[in-house]
């Protein structure tokens, strides 16, 4: 008998938040631990998790919608984002944007059609000392040029291939 995704997700959530305790200390654990299995975190998560912690649903909403590491819709399975802090933009960040643009054939705000990328802002990564920054998921990119993005993506475009490959090997 296959179990539906909200019981799943429900069954899931407990499981974490009996890991990561049953307080507002575990919201951010929680959620990023939804969103790695199931790439994004749905109002229903949001009432679960809310239910679980004891915190309002509209609470974990803003919580999600304040960080931008944490994602309400599906995104690409690489999030790229481009730091655009003054001390990015004076590294050269525009250069860097529009060749993330060229490359991927998409701007700002828009996930590539075979669902592989999407292409994001972020307020700062924390590397002002080495921008232009750029986030891959969790792969930090310092120093970045537009000559550097094609080798970036290039990587990732590898182990998606990699991942599509081994998926079909074991089926």
């Amino acid at each position: 008998m296959m179990v539906p995704v909200q019981e799943r997700l429900r069954v899931d959530i407990e499981r974490w938040v009996a890991k990561n305790g049953q307080d507002r200390s575990s919201l951010i654990p929680v959620l990023q631990e939804v969103q790695k299995k199931y790439g994004r975190i749905s109002e229903y998560a949001m009432q679960v998790i809310g239910d679980q912690l004891g915190i309002h649903p509209v609470e974990v909403h803003g919580v999600v919608s304040f960080y931008s590491f944490l994602k309400e819709s599906h995104k690409g399975r690489f999030d790229v984002r481009l730091c655009r802090t003054i001390s990015c933009d004076m590294a050269g960040r525009d250069r860097v944007a529009r060749q993330l643009e060229n490359e991927l054939g998409i701007g700002f705000g828009e996930t590539t059609p075979d669902g592989r990328f999407s292409l994001e802002w972020a307020n700062c990564l924390g590397m002002c000392d080495q921008g232009p920054a750029l986030l891959v998921n969790e792969h930090v990119f310092t120093r970045v040029t537009p000559e550097k993005v094609h080798d970036i993506l290039a990587q990732f475009k590898k182990m998606m291939d990699v991942n599509v490959f081994q998926q079909v090997e074991e089926h």
